[in-house]
């Protein structure tokens, strides 16, 4: 199986004035495709800003990130661009919607940027996922209008809809009730199955990591190890 995320003594260095605060120190860490991989630690351990780096979100100060096959520190920010657009989904903890834009058009968004399908095929991929995360009814209206679970599940939505090779997500169920949260995981680990999808998790949450094949653990900035779990379902 070839490694579709490939991080090598990576550091990451944060600059507050004068003072420096390393995120990251010496990471190393190769992800398989089809993996459905958690990363878990304390807050402040370094989790969201190593899905950070590899989602080209931000740069390594020191080491490298390959991403499906591509060196991210050698690319251009057109190409990071594209990695980003045509291989990476994101959830965010923030959401990150537009608010301007209705449900349907937040998670058509992506497949607008790609180009790659007609407007009746754009609407059948949209409409099928916001049925497969509960929010079919809800397609016009603005986020404002959604609760805070309700957007999480756009997100979820959004990230899925372009059928990326990897999904980034940092604690993906945080703003979930149990049900929801426990539906959003069966909707990912049916993509993985089905279409090889890797996901790769930053999370609190027991129910998200009983269901990764592996567990990375972190803390103060460094890898502390790996340890494959027996995958649910």
């Amino acid at each position: 199986m070839s490694a579709i995320v490939s991080v090598t003594n990576v550091s990451k260095i944060y600059k507050l004035g004068k003072t420096e605060v390393p995120a990251l120190r010496g990471v190393s860490l190769e992800i398989d495709q089809g993996e459905f991989l958690s990363v878990a630690g304390p807050s402040g351990s370094g989790k969201t800003t190593l899905l950070n780096l590899v989602g080209c979100v931000d740069t390594p100060t020191s080491g490298s990130v390959v991403v499906d096959g591509k060196d991210t520190t050698a690319l251009s920010e057109r190409a990071l661009t594209s990695l980003r657009l045509d291989s990476i989904g994101f959830i965010f903890q923030s959401f990150n919607l537009v608010a301007v834009l209705s449900v349907f058009q937040n998670v058509e968004f992506p497949l607008l940027l790609q180009g790659r399908l007609g407007k009746k095929e754009r609407a059948d991929r949209v409409n099928g996922l916001l049925e497969a995360v509960g929010l079919g009814d809800h397609a016009r209206h603005r986020p404002s209008e959604l609760s805070g679970g309700q957007r999480q599940r756009v997100a979820v939505a959004r990230a899925l809809v372009g059928r990326p090779k990897l999904v980034l997500a940092d604690e993906p169920t945080a703003n979930l009730d149990s049900q929801t949260g426990a539906n959003i995981i069966d909707l990912m680990r049916d993509m993985n199955r089905k279409d090889g999808t890797t996901f790769l998790f930053s999370t609190h949450d027991q129910k998200v990591l009983s269901h990764a094949n592996a567990v990375i653990r972190i803390a103060d900035g460094q890898l502390l190890g790996r340890e494959t779990v027996a995958r649910a379902g």
